[in-house]
């Protein structure tokens, strides 16, 4: 994988961490600067280690990897390209019906927001770095030079969207979680046919 696909990959899988700190930051807009600064900085943490893990554990079944590369890279990015696309409109639909529902009932948010908050949502937006790491098995990907890049754009997308949710609204992070699975799905054909 060249430098530019890397910085492509790098950019789409932080497209969910993005939305999901695009999310927080609306719904609770008066959080303590600690776990503000907390989500850059763990989405960014998850999004670099998961695909070392990945790598390493790929690294098991090097081989059979190595015979069907094209495949392999084209069905992990397509899943969760696909993934993140689904994600997106269903984020979209929900939260049209949460907005529906909360007029004139006076909505309140289902949970605290806390550190374990944030440590799960970091996980969890994490496992598709995860299995890319496999991925980069299959493009002979230097993972020592991706995981950076992967994390240093994962907690700019967060920083950013930490200002973009107190003012542009979830309508532009559930939007740039759908672009970056349909990048990421344009990519796995690239590998599939190049």
């Amino acid at each position: 994988m060249g430098f530019l696909e890397l910085i492509i990959v790098a950019l789409a899988l932080s497209m969910d961490a993005f939305a999901v700190t695009v999310a927080n930051a609306i719904a609770y807009p008066d959080s303590p600067f600690k776990l503000r600064i907390l989500m850059p900085i763990s989405f960014g943490i998850f999004q670099g280690l998961m695909p070392v893990i990945g790598f390493l554990l790929a690294n098991i079944f090097t081989d059979f990897i190595h015979s069907f590369a094209g495949i392999i890279a084209f069905l992990v990015l397509a899943i969760i390209g696909g993934k993140m696309i689904f994600e997106g409109i269903a984020r979209q639909t929900a939260r049209k019906e949460e907005r529906e529902t909360a007029e004139g009932k006076g909505f309140s948010l289902p949970r605290e927001f806390s550190v374990g908050t944030i440590l799960s949502q970091a996980v969890a937006t994490s496992i598709d770095a995860l299995v890319v790491g496999v991925g980069f098995v299959a493009t002979d990907t230097n993972v020592a030079l991706a995981a950076p890049i992967i994390a240093a754009f994962a907690f700019a997308c967060c920083f950013a969207g930490l200002g973009i949710g107190k003012r542009f609204g979830l309508y532009f992070g559930e939007k740039a979680e759908i672009v970056g699975g349909a990048v990421l799905i344009l990519l796995g054909v690239k590998a599939l046919f190049f």
